[in-house]
This record gives C-alpha cells, structure tokens and sequence, in this order.
C-alpha cells in the first residue's frame, strides 16, 4: 500500500477528506503522518482523532528553510513515503524536498491556474468577475502554483452568488476531486 503524508497549515478539511476516503476504503493509501508548521491547528487535531502521528514545527526555531526540511525529510523517508499531498500548507515548498521527492509533490488550488494564483484565490476571482471557477490540482515546483497541472474541475456562476456561496462549491470539488488525483497518481 502507498503510504503518503499530509501537509497542511489550519483546519484541514482536505485532509479530513482524505482520511474520510481512506477510512470507507475509497483511497487505497496509508497516511503515514501530518506534517504542520502550525502545532496548535485544528488539523492536528484530525490526526489524533484519527491515531495519524503529527510531525509539527516552528519555522523560526530553525536557522533556515533548508534545516527544517532537511528534519522533515529524514522523517518522511524514515517512513517511506512516496507522495506529499499539500492540503492548505501555506509555506512555499524549497529545494530539499523538492530535490528529494521530485515530482511526487501534489498540491489542491481552489481556482482554476494559472489565473489567480497564491493566497485568497477565491476572493481574487469574486472581486475580478469572472464566471467560471473551479479548482486545480498540480504538481509542486519552484514557482508558486506553477507546476504541471494534473487535473481541474470547474463551475459556472450567474452572477448573484455570494462570495460565502461560491466557497462552499469550491470546497465540495476539492473534497472529491483530491482523493480521485490521488488514486489515479499512486496507481
């Protein structure tokens, strides 16, 4: 079985998404760890609830961003990872676990790249007008949300939705649409 990690920074409900799949044996994964730079985040609490071990770190105790992931990388290979599934971690990715887990990074984007990339996607797009929106799935690279995209999934808007509307249907994608990326790429 595929043993992946989740990495996320706050609430985690893509992640709770994903143990929700792999618990009704919908995902065909093992998920080895929780890897958060944000120990008191309510995702830390999915894992414990769901006896997930939690691999949590203070960015600034750290001399560097190469430190930390170096640790970090030790302990995914310790546990024989094979896929990094970036669920709402809001730190760039650098080169030590780029180098080390290259092209087994995936990452969930709540618009449809490459328009409106980096944070608060969702409300760029509200506040830009546009009528199509969507969410993608892409490999991590150096850039921010510039990778190889793997799969999207899109909505249209007539125009009268609120913002609080279109975020709940864009969350609704995202909790299906992860889990079947993952089968398809372990697979």
């Amino acid at each position: 079985m595929n043993k992946i990690a989740i990495f996320a920074s706050g609430n985690g409900s893509n992640f709770q998404a994903i143990i929700d799949e792999t618990e009704q044996g919908k995902l065909n994964v093992e998920i080895e760890i929780l890897v958060t730079d944000k120990p008191d985040c309510f995702a830390t609490k999915r894992a414990k609830n769901h006896n997930i071990p939690v691999f949590s770190f203070v960015p600034k105790n750290y001399a560097s961003k190469e430190e930390y992931e170096k640790e970090i990388a030790s302990v995914l290979i310790e546990k024989n990872v094979s896929l990094l599934v970036l669920a709402g971690y809001m730190r760039l990715i650098g080169d030590v676990l780029l180098n080390q887990f290259r092209n087994r990074i995936i990452n969930i984007h709540p618009a449809l790249l490459p328009a409106f990339p980096g944070k608060n996607a969702i409300q760029q797009a509200f506040q830009y007008g546009v009528k199509v929106f969507g969410v993608t799935v892409h490999f991590v690279d150096e850039g921010v949300d510039t990778g190889t995209i793997i799969a999207q999934e899109c909505f249209k808007v007539e125009g009268k939705e609120t913002l609080a509307e279109i975020e709940q249907k864009i969350h609704a994608i995202e909790y299906e649409l992860y889990p079947k990326v993952i089968n398809t790429i372990l697979s």
